[in-house]
């Protein structure tokens, strides 16, 4: 039972290399550049306008990101600036009514939360601030409780 297996195997191992070569490659393809050959400058489309870098500003801006706009009779915002702890709360009212709080970490980014009609921070997705689910697992220091006596007669 050996024998035909290994009649029917060694033929098609000595017969793969035939199936996995592959055609030719076209003749209009360059050569790859050499190792020290220097490298292909970047061009900027023709149609694209070139961008040019904002001067560099120290500290953070206290704008928001997305601010909403101005039409025209409406007031300007009423913007507040406090701390709370280490971060710079920024309060956003328009006719004395809270629509945006951009809060600021000492090392991070900013982040912005719209208010809602009812008074709730959503963030721009429109999702609440998510707080973490925390559970008790482990408690050190607590002695079990006693076991209860039991009274038998």
């Amino acid at each position: 039972m050996k024998l035909p297996a290994a009649l029917v195997l060694v033929p098609a191992l000595l017969a793969a290399p035939a199936f996995a070569q592959s055609a030719p490659p076209p003749a209009n393809v360059p050569p790859p550049p050499g190792m020290n050959d220097p490298g292909v400058q970047a061009t900027a489309p023709a149609s694209a306008p070139v961008p040019t870098a904002a001067p560099a500003q120290s500290g953070t801006s206290l704008l928001p990101r997305k601010p909403e706009p101005i039409r025209s009779g409406q007031p300007m915002p009423e913007v507040s600036v406090h701390k709370q702890g280490e971060d710079t709360v920024q309060e956003y009212r328009r006719n004395g009514r809270l629509y945006m709080v951009v809060i600021t970490p000492p090392s991070g980014i900013a982040q912005t939360y719209m208010v809602d009609p009812s008074g709730r921070l959503v963030d721009d997705h429109g999702q609440k601030p998510t707080r973490p689910v925390m559970y008790k697992v482990l408690e050190w220091g607590k002695s079990k409780p006693a076991p209860a006596a039991s009274t038998g007669d």
